[in-house]
C-alpha cells in the first residue's frame, strides 16, 4: 500500500488584510504519512499548521498542488476523515451518547447500532457512565474525550486532530495525550495531529514534522525511536525522548 496521506506541490495564498498583495501560507509543501502513522505538525505561529490541516480535511481549497487520501484527491470533506477540533465542537442540547451518534445516524444505522457504537468509543476514551450527561455537565477534558470518541465512530482511515489539547489545564492534558496513545495503539488510524507543544509532539508521535516559517513547508523530520507505550512518569528521564525534544525544539525555534 502507497502513501495514506500525500501532499504535492502544496500551496495556499491568502490575500493580505490590508488589501496590499498576497501572504503565502504555504509554498510548496511535499509529505507524505503512511497507513497507521501518528504524525504531529509542530513548527512557529503562522507556519501553516492548521492550514495544511484544514485543507487536508476539505474545509479549505489550496491555490495549487495537490492532497491525496489513498490516491484520491481532496476535493471536500468526506467519511474517510473525521476532525477533532479545540474547541470540542459538541452540540450542548445533546447528551454525550447523542454527539457521538451523530455520524452512524447519518450514515443510516438504526437505533441499536448507534447505540451500541456510541458506547463502545466513550468506553474507549474513558467515559463510561457518563453517556447521559450533556456538555455543560462534563470537565473541558471529558467534553473533549466525547470529541474524539465522536470522530471515532465513524471508524475514519484518517483522524486530524487541531491542537485538540490545548484548551485544557496541565494534568487534564497529560491525561489525555496518555489515553490518546492508548486509544491510537488500539485503533491503529492514521493520525494527522497539530500543536504548539514539541513535548507533545514527541509523547505522541511516530514521527515529528518541522514545519518552516511563513512560507509554510517542511523544514525537517524526526522519527521519534521512543518505545510505546508511552507514560509520562517514564519519559521524563528517558535519554532518547529528551535529545529529541531537545533537537526539535532547536529547530523550532530557528
Amino acid at each position: 500500500m502507497g502513501a495514506r496521506v500525500a501532499a504535492r506541490r502544496l500551496t495556499k495564498i491568502y490575500q493580505d488584510p490590508s488589501g496590499e498583495g498576497e501572504v503565502f501560507a504555504l509554498r510548496n509543501l511535499d509529505l507524505e504519512i503512511e497507513p497507521d502513522e501518528f504524525v504531529c505538525i509542530v513548527g512557529q505561529s503562522g507556519c501553516g499548521k492548521t492550514s495544511f490541516l484544514h485543507m487536508l480535511a476539505g474545509l479549505r481549497e489550496q491555490t495549487s498542488g495537490e492532497i491525496l487520501v489513498d490516491g484520491r484527491p481532496v476535493k471536500g470533506p468526506g467519511a474517510d476523515r473525521g476532525m477533532v477540533f479545540q474547541d470540542y465542537a459538541l452540540l450542548p442540547w445533546k447528551t454525550a451518547r447523542a454527539n457521538v451518534e451523530l455520524g452512524p445516524k447519518i450514515r443510516g444505522l438504526s437505533a441499536s447500532d448507534r447505540r451500541e457504537i456510541a458506547d463502545r468509543f466513550l468506553t474507549i476514551v474513558g467515559l463510561a457512565g457518563f453517556e447521559d450527561r450533556y456538555p455543560h455537565e462534563l470537565s473541558g477534558g471529558m467534553q473533549q474525550r466525547v470529541g474524539i470518541a465522536r470522530a471515532l465512530a465513524n471508524e475514519p482511515p484518517v483522524l486530524l486532530m487541531d491542537e485538540p489539547f490545548a484548551a485544557v489545564d496541565a494534568l487534564t492534558r497529560i491525561s489525555l495525550q496518555e489515553n490518546m496513545e492508548r486509544i491510537w495503539a488500539n485503533q491503529k488510524t492514521t493520525v494527522v495531529f497539530v500543536t504548539h507543544s514539541v513535548d507533545e509532539a514527541v509523547f505522541l508521535a511516530d514521527r515529528v514534522v518541522v514545519m518552516a516559517p511563513r512560507p509554510g513547508r517542511v523544514d525537517s523530520i524526526f522519527k521519534i525511536d521512543v518505545p510505546r507505550p508511552r507514560v509520562w512518569a517514564e519519559m521524563e528521564t528517558d535519554s532518547t525522548f529528551n535529545e529529541l525534544r531537545g533537537a526539535i525544539l532547536r529547530k523550532v525555534l530557528g
